[in-house]
């Protein structure tokens, strides 16, 4: 979870093992015998699938949470709670999260916070944070960035003006 995740190895189908710490990577490569089960393991790939759709990170986090807001959710209907007033409860509570983390941001504007940031997005490598900074800074804020396997042994930034099309 977080910078600190392990690693976790994913058998496939075709060819060799897959090792990643990516919680959408394992979450989708969980499926289950029992329908119903699955059907739950589903709604969870959905998570993770969002949450790095939305932010490009924290899925492992939103798929502990979702876990953790289900068990709840189940035990306290079982209680005699009222599942809508449960649902009322949890919007709240996003909107409350919400409005302080409104409240609460801070930009991050210099190269060197950027590279801070991109570091720990990239579990700790600092090589690899520094590249992402530099190619913040050529690309801007409304920027692409795309990473893409060379041919070579090293790690280099590319920058195309306008735009670009696969064929």
């Amino acid at each position: 979870l977080g910078p600190k995740g392990r690693n976790v190895i994913i058998e496939q189908p075709f060819g060799g093992p897959k090792i990643t710490k990516d919680g959408v990577t394992v979450a989708k490569s969980i499926t289950l015998q029992d329908k119903f089960e699955n059907l739950g393991a589903r709604l969870i790939q959905d998570v993770a699938s969002k949450a790095n759709e939305e932010a490009g990170d924290g899925t492992t986090t939103a798929t502990v949470l979702a876990r953790a807001i289900y068990s709840e959710g189940v035990k306290n209907v079982a209680a005699g709670c009222n599942p809508m007033d449960l649902r009322r409860g949890s919007q709240a509570a996003v909107e409350a999260v919400l409005k302080f983390l409104e409240a609460n941001k801070r930009a991050i504007t210099t190269s060197a916070e950027i590279a801070q940031v991109a570091t720990i997005s990239a579990n700790g490598d600092e090589h690899v944070g520094n590249l992402i900074a530099q190619a913040m800074e050529k690309v801007g804020k409304e920027g692409v960035i795309t990473v893409k396997e060379g041919k070579t042994i090293e790690d280099e930034i590319e920058v195309t003006e306008g735009m670009r099309f696969d064929r």
